[in-house]
């Protein structure tokens, strides 16, 4: 229990470091300021321009990628591996802890992005071919409706949907994929209710159906 404790507070820690505010710090700009308010890499691109908002984006996949591949493996100082510790839970229990430190850093206040890129860092390390149907159901639903909190819901409840038909004996990553689709939409539910009251933003440059919009 103790290697499990240290771990997941490191993969919490290390998901606390956002991108968009560690850049956004040394360029003198907080984007929980601008735009929506939202700190992530979305947010980041639509305020700072697309090369910041790239910078924001690898650095948030990239540390959902080590939580997941390098942690779990770790050898630390004082803290022995536990041979009666699952690694495929303690792999699984790093990528939540990381994506939950995204979304509340403890060294920005709690205040941090929704933890989409981070989660897909981590889908993309655990088992990487779920990435194409996450990207893929992602992609079309942005394309459809222009609504990038929607897409990502959508993509999260597909993963859930492809681990439980094509790995059912696999209850460690259908339990995470549930975990982090219900953890997703619990993030996004202020683009939930802007969406029913018709004021959620579209990124209309990709949106098929933007010739209809009003």
């Amino acid at each position: 229990m103790y290697e499990l404790a240290v771990k997941t507070l490191i993969a919490y820690l290390l998901g606390s470091l956002l991108g968009s505010l560690v850049l956004g710090r040394l360029r003198g700009v907080d984007i929980r300021r601008l735009g929506s308010g939202n700190a992530g890499a979305t947010n980041a691109l639509r305020t700072q321009g697309k090369l910041f908002g790239l910078l924001v984006l690898l650095i948030d996949l990239s540390k959902g990628v080590c939580a997941v591949l390098f942690l779990p493996a770790a050898q630390l100082p004082g803290v022995a591996i536990d041979p009666a510790l699952s690694r495929e839970w303690l792999t699984l229990a790093c990528g939540i802890a990381v994506i939950v430190g995204h979304v509340y850093p403890v060294w920005f206040g709690f205040r941090g992005g929704k933890g989409v890129a981070t989660m897909v860092g981590v889908v993309g390390a655990v088992q990487p071919g779920l990435l194409l149907p996450l990207l893929c159901a992602w992609i079309t639903v942005l394309l459809l409706t222009g609504y990038v909190g929607l897409a990502s819901m959508l993509a999260g409840a597909v993963l859930v949907v492809v681990v439980y038909v094509f790995e059912p004996k696999n209850p460690p990553l259908l339990t995470f994929c549930l975990g982090v689709e219900l953890f997703v939409v619990f993030t996004h539910r202020g683009n939930i209710a802007r969406m029913f009251a018709g004021t959620e933003n579209r990124v209309r440059s990709v949106w098929l159906f933007r010739s209809r919009a009003a």
